[in-house]
């Protein structure tokens, strides 16, 4: 596949979602996303489960190594579940013979931003987990429960929204997000996000990826100079030609896969042995 037709059949999907009611337009974007995903690998259990009170979704590889890591799914805080992302967190769980526990937070505009959060820091809390992951929206996430609780470990964040999202700090409009929906979208939730100090890593030991055509890249950029500066150990990769939203397609995007596994093999090398 190339990227302009997967540009192309994701924008359909997300067009088709206007106007629907919101129990509806989430299945079908359930559906849009794991339209890309690949067979489920033949030797990993998975199963849905709560932890904490929240539902979850376990990917356990047969091989799989200590220590869980948590996975937190995009989706801009209003759509999104582990089944719009159970094709990431599976070839996560892969990569790294480790369970993931994919979090299925609640959603916006049922609860607020802060709910949404403490369903994840509740996860985190009961299963310790050596890595927090999360893309976009879950990416914010899992920073904010790395700044607001106990837990230490390797954050691996791909593409999230950092800072204050400001015309002034977005990089230009791309195709599948536009300046737009983040601003549109970040005010849903501005009530409720901690705000740190900009230059404060999240996290000593970070891993990240971004794409080339996404407004929230810039300002991750910028913040990644900012927390390097404060002592964090930071690694980044940015897929060339890709877009927001094309780790779905990890599979069959050349450049996204590349880097999706070099990210992967990353976190890999960061995380305790034994």
């Amino acid at each position: 596949m190339q990227i302009d037709a997967f540009r192309r059949r994701f924008k359909r999907g997300l067009d088709a979602l206007a106007g629907l009611p919101i129990e509806v337009a989430r299945r079908r974007y359930d559906t849009l996303c794991t339209g890309f995903a690949p067979a489920d690998p033949a030797d990993m259990a998975i199963t849905d489960e709560h932890i904490a009170g929240i539902e979850v979704r376990r990917f356990h590889p047969a091989a799989a190594g200590r220590g869980p890591i948590l996975y937190a799914h995009g989706g801009g805080w209003n759509l999104g579940s582990v089944r719009s992302h159970h094709g990431i967190a599976a070839d996560l769980a892969e990569r790294l013979d480790r369970d993931v526990i994919s979090v299925d937070y609640r959603l916006l505009p049922e609860v607020s931003y802060a709910e949404a959060l403490d369903d994840c820091r509740r996860v985190t809390e009961a299963c310790a987990p050596t890595t927090l992951v999360g893309d976009s929206a879950g990416g914010r996430l899992v920073m904010d429960v790395a700044r607001l609780s106990h837990w230490h470990g390797v954050l691996g964040l791909i593409y999230p929204p950092v800072g204050r999202p400001t015309p002034e700090t977005l990089g230009p409009d791309a195709p599948l997000l536009s300046r737009d929906d983040i601003l549109t979208l970040w005010r849903t939730i501005a009530d409720d996000v901690p705000m740190p100090d900009a230059t404060s890593a999240p996290g000593e030991s970070i891993e990240v990826l971004t794409v080339e055509h996404d407004p929230l890249t810039r300002p991750l950029e910028a913040a990644i100079d900012g927390w390097r500066r404060d002592g964090a150990d930071i690694g980044y990769r940015c897929a060339p030609g890709m877009l927001h939203g094309a780790l779905h397609a990890h599979a069959e995007l050349s450049a996204i896969h590349d880097a999706w596994q070099d990210f992967c093999r990353a976190l890999e090398q960061r995380l305790p042995k034994a």
